[in-house]
């Protein structure tokens, strides 16, 4: 049994993104509140390994106001039925233009379990081959660049890359050994 009892739920917005819903619920202890929750379909984010460097793009995050710089990751509208590796393989070629021989799940993220029912699948991809990138128009002023792994964890450090997936999935990257085997 959950210790939560939703009472009821109802949709308060809608885009082709996400869904916001509020739910009335119990508390373990009898009292009743609400809770705001952020639906989005699950997301796959991807390290892309040449030798010792990494790929990242960077973009303009519009609820921050920022560029910022972070692994490819992502999903959309109609996706949500897509396997995660999948996923993965068409999030790098669309933001990066790069395949991979090899796609090795390197475990899941909560996006931000408090809020969003959103999970994320971290891969890592070697083997690569380059090509153009296939874009989405919110993406147009995105770019992307090869790092070697001291410029990614020194960005770290100074808070150039600052989202939490990418920094998660870089310590699952060095959990798995730092090549993902």
């Amino acid at each position: 049994m959950d210790p939560i009892e939703r009472l009821s739920s109802r949709e308060v917005y809608r885009n082709a993104w996400m869904t916001v819903r509020e739910d009335a619920l119990r508390r373990p202890d009898g009292t009743r509140g609400v809770y705001g929750v952020i639906d989005k379909p699950d997301y796959a984010l991807v390290i892309a390994r040449d030798r010792d460097r990494f790929m990242l793009v960077e973009q303009f995050r519009y609820p921050l106001g920022l560029r910022r710089w972070e692994f490819p990751q992502g999903t959309g509208p109609g996706l949500a039925a897509v396997a995660p590796a999948e996923l993965a393989a068409r999030e790098l070629r669309e933001e990066t233009g790069l395949r991979a021989d090899s796609m090795v799940e390197l475990g899941l993220l909560d996006l931000a379990a408090g809020m969003s029912s959103q999970r994320g699948r971290v891969f890592l991809a070697t083997g690569i081959s380059e090509g153009e990138h296939e874009r989405e128009p919110e993406e147009q002023d995105m770019r992307s660049a090869w790092f070697a792994r001291a410029d990614v964890e020194a960005m770290m450090r100074r808070g150039e890359i600052t989202d939490a997936q990418s920094i998660a999935a870089w310590a699952l990257l060095q959990l798995s050994g730092g090549d993902g085997n």
